[in-house]
């Protein structure tokens, strides 16, 4: 006898939770920026806004830490879910012992739903086959539509819908925004679950691309901005700040962070550089006032429902604002992972498009430092820049203070047992028959409340990437260790290196808000004192051995899948696109070749495709040619055939070679003869597309390759088979798979 599902308690809240991505503490209307966020200014107007609310630093971490309420490291998650390793602390895999929210909602009554970004999944459970244990269904949600990496192109991503790999609805040139749809996904489910089950609650978890890289919006919503931001970073910084202390969201008496070195000084910058910076921040607005609309829109179909007073909503981020385009910003973020800068005048002859098709761009880190004000420094690090973000709580029905600030000091890991204390739901010792490790995190719901409810802890350790600090009863001790991976932070930012050389700075944060004042010197016993405590905390939560990336994850890197990647592998077009996380790795060189029938009369179409112009290859036919086109960091690489295929069946494709001294040949293949080759300088790229691609046989998808045709640009032959074979003795070099994962996280 079966037992009958599980009834929420009555009168139950439904739960969301929207989170953004790589979004500063100082970037919202509410937080005091002068960028339009209407919607979400009106969920703090109505509700609380926290202003000592925390993170990790980093996108993966804090998801984990935010759906399982358990420290990061305590669940495997310390660095990228890209990146597994063999240490404890750094599995990429959220173990059963750690159930996150969905599942236990789900056990408890309620319907649990997932729209967009989710960074859970290590990379060798990334493909068709799965498994699927750390997918979004896996870990306790009824329904999932998004993506799987740590970012994607807007025009045109590489979506998932529960355990499957889907195509957009409509193509970049049909007006599809990747934001959009997420909204309409979100609207969508939440409509329909409640149609199909009137007054069951719901928990929705709505976390966007947006602000993360590439800063992907319709044009006018980026001109709207046109000339806002002409006077440069530091004025803008120092706006927001005034504005902060006007509306008490930083208190008085608060200092706001110098300038750092590495930052240029706005007044120093040529005409053009600044003509090109402020274009950037003028699309990075225009695409967080769009990202406010859809949010808008979602909080509307609540409304609408008639579920909106009953309905506990978080806003927040999941790390400060992103440096990740350097110190110039990037055209096409590709480029700069390779260590290849943007001239400023490249960017500027491509300022008319920027945000639009043909990009993928970040903006310079000076935006970053100031959409982190008051803070210093940004995500990765743990300094306040890094670690403390915006969080806004909706509630109608179990807020009355609304418009209140709090200001306890809170973190991502309290988000679960707050959710679980507003639904009535205790934390079960068992989920699935496996015994759950003790959640880290504590309830915030008594500051919704009380202004002077105590903060959840007294104690919070924090690290990434070698980046370490500790809060404890109001003291803050933050390490200078920068981290490797990002070209412009390891040539310009002070600091340390070396983990024995690691200095420990000191900070009261009761009277110093914004980590301004070190007063280390003056307290050398708290210092020590804290040092150790970090230490303990550390130990206790899987943080250690420290690595800082490139020159410690390398070499713990565990295999990528439980059946690793063939160095041969065919293809059916039967099985529709597959994903690149399947494919042997050609970024030693390799091949790709179709076994074709080519039709007797104007053969045309493309053959095999992966990724776009920002980064992919293809293989495509046009008036008889075959043509091979490699969009690398470097630049387009093209081969053209010296020869007209001929009608019946045929192997046609490509090579890439490399050469002991580095160089790169690209050969254009018919029947095992080389038939054009191109000589390149260009280095073949280890992820083509930093949020995936799919391989698409006899047809292309989204963006094409090259301008030379205009996908789906379909094969007008059969097509039998692809074969990818990656080259012999060209191992990966696990220290580039960091370098990109970090920078597309």
């Amino acid at each position: 006898m079966s037992t009958p599902p599980k009834r929420a308690p009555e009168g139950a809240p439904n739960v969301v939770v929207i989170l953004l991505d790589d979004l500063g503490f100082g970037q919202i209307g509410c937080y005091g920026s002068d960028i339009a966020t209407p919607n979400i200014d009106r969920l703090a107007s109505d509700g609380l806004r926290f202003n000592r609310f925390h993170v990790t630093a980093l996108c993966s971490p804090t998801r984990a830490a935010l759906l399982t309420g358990r420290n990061h490291h305590a669940v495997g998650m310390g660095f990228l879910s890209d990146i597994p390793t063999t240490e404890p602390g750094y599995t990429a895999s959220i173990p059963p012992t750690a159930a996150a929210l969905p599942r236990i909602l789900r056990d408890a009554g309620w319907s649990t739903m997932a729209v967009g970004k989710w960074h859970l999944t290590p990379p060798g459970e990334r493909t068709s086959a799965g498994p699927f244990d750390r997918w979004p269904l896996g870990m306790g949600f009824e329904k999932y539509y998004g993506f799987l990496r740590g970012d994607s192109n807007h025009w045109a991503p590489e979506l998932v819908r529960d355990n499957t790999y889907v195509d957009p609805p409509r193509g970049p040139r049909d007006g599809y925004h990747l934001t959009e749809d997420l909204a309409d996904e979100a609207i969508r489910m939440v409509v329909n679950q409640q149609e199909s089950a009137p007054g069951k609650p719901f928990f929705l978890y709505f976390a966007t691309g947006a602000m993360h890289a590439p800063h992907h919006v319709e044009r006018s919503w980026a001109d709207a901005y046109a000339g806002k931001f002409d006077g440069g970073w530091e004025r803008w910084r120092e706006a927001v700040f005034e504005r902060q202390l006007a509306a008490g969201v930083v208190p008085e008496g608060t200092t706001l962070t110098e300038r750092p070195s590495w930052v240029p000084d706005w007044d120093s910058l040529t005409d053009e550089e600044r003509r090109v910076y402020a274009r950037m921040h003028e699309v990075y607005a225009g695409f967080l006032t769009h990202t406010d609309a859809q949010i808008g829109r979602v909080v509307d179909s609540l409304e609408k429902l008639d579920v909106l007073d009953n309905t506990l909503i978080f806003v927040m981020s999941d790390n400060g604002a992103s440096a990740e385009g350097g110190v110039g910003g990037t055209y096409n973020e590709h480029r700069f992972t390779h260590h290849i800068r943007d001239d400023v005048s490249e960017s500027a002859a491509l300022l008319d498009d920027w945000g639009g098709i043909d990009g993928y761009p970040h903006y310079a880190w000076g935006w970053a430092w100031a959409g982190n004000t008051p803070f210093r420094l940004w995500k990765r690090y743990t300094w306040l820049g890094g670690t403390r973000v915006p969080m806004i709580v909706h509630w109608p029905s179990g807020i009355r203070d609304t418009g209140g600030i709090r200001d306890q000091f809170a973190h991502a890991i309290d988000i679960l047992p707050t959710v679980l204390d507003a639904c009535g739901v205790t934390m079960p010792e068992t989920v699935g028959g496996v015994g759950q490790l003790a959640v880290d995190g504590a309830s915030l719901r008594p500051a919704f409340g009380d202004a002077a409810a105590p903060s959840p802890r007294s104690t919070q350790y924090f690290e990434m990437l070698g980046s370490r600090s500790i809060f404890a009863d109001g003291w803050k001790a933050t390490t200078d260790h920068v981290s490797t991976g990002v070209l412009d932070e390891e040539l310009l930012m002070e600091g340390s290196r070396d983990f024995d050389t690691d200095t420990w700075s000191l900070f009261r944060l009761e009277e110093d808000f914004s980590e301004a004042h070190d007063v280390s010197g003056e307290h050398p016993d708290v210092v020590r004192a804290l040092e150790r405590q970090w230490f303990i905390e550390a130990g206790r939560n899987k943080v250690t051995p420290l690595a800082d990336s490139l020159r410690g994850r390398a070499a713990g890197i565990r295999p990528r899948q439980h059946y690793p990647l063939p160095s041969i592998l065919t293809l059916y077009p039967e099985g529709g696109p597959v994903s690149d996380d399947a494919l042997p790795r050609i970024s030693g060189g390799g091949r790709v070749v179709a076994e074709v029938d080519v039709p007797a009369r104007d053969p045309e179409g493309v053959l095999f495709a992966l990724g776009d112009w920002t980064g992919g290859f293809a293989g495509f036919v046009e008036q008889g040619i075959l043509t091979v086109v490699a969009a690398t960091p470097g630049g387009e690489i093209r081969v053209v055939a010296d020869r007209r295929l001929t009608a019946g069946r045929h192997t046609v494709g490509c090579a890439f070679r490399l050469g002991s001294d580095g160089s790169l040949k690209v050969e254009a293949i018919i029947d095992d003869v080389v038939v054009a080759v191109t000589d390149s300088n260009h280095e073949l790229p280890h992820a083509w597309q930093h949020g995936g691609a799919s391989l698409t046989l006899g047809y292309d998808k989204g963006l094409p390759v090259c301008r030379e045709y205009e996908p789906p640009f379909a094969w007008n032959g059969v097509l039998h088979r692809v074969t990818v074979e990656a080259a012999p003795g060209r191992p990966v070099v696990e220290k580039d798979v960091i370098r990109i994962a970090m920078q597309i996280d």
